[in-house]
């Protein structure tokens, strides 16, 4: 009985370790390969626009300002983010497929609803960008590798 316990003690202690020492490899890795901006985009819940939309009906001031990432829109009845800047002109939201999406870096809506970048590629401010070879966006988008270095795999000065 108490080699049994012993041996489910070690396998379950070994799972555990396998399951976090994958995901920090993951994370230090590049295997989530989303660039700083999409991911801080993930993250934040809300779209703070850069002027307040007056068509959201009978609401505070502070909830004029804001949108909540994915808010459902209809563009027939409920336009609420075709064309709005947010966060200090970072985002440009629109509403794609009933949701507001951000044109700049959404991939599966770069720069109109719909676009969808390639394999290996990012929206990058509204143009699909292969990520992997861009010396200007090497690995993510805005991230430029120093004069004369190239960019390949997505990392700067890779030979």
């Amino acid at each position: 009985m108490a080699n049994t316990i012993l041996k489910l003690t070690t396998f379950l202690l070994l799972l555990i370790f396998a399951t976090l020492h994958d995901s920090q490899f993951a994370s230090a890795s590049g295997v989530d390969d989303k660039n700083d901006h999409e991911r801080n985009e993930e993250e934040e819940e809300d779209y703070v626009l850069d002027r307040p939309i007056s068509h959201l009906g009978p609401r505070s001031r502070f909830l004029a300002t804001v949108i909540k990432k994915g808010r459902q829109c209809n563009v027939e009845t409920n336009n609420i983010c075709n064309g709005v800047r947010a966060n200090k002109g970072r985002d440009l939201l629109y509403c794609c497929k009933k949701h507001c999406r951000n044109v700049l870096s959404d991939k599966n809506n770069c720069k109109v609803c719909g676009n969808k970048c390639k394999q290996g590629e990012r929206c990058c401010d509204g143009v699909c960008t292969n990520v992997l070879s861009n010396a200007s966006h090497c690995g993510k988008c805005k991230k430029k590798c120093s004069s004369g270095d190239s960019c390949g795999s997505g990392v700067c000065g890779y030979a």
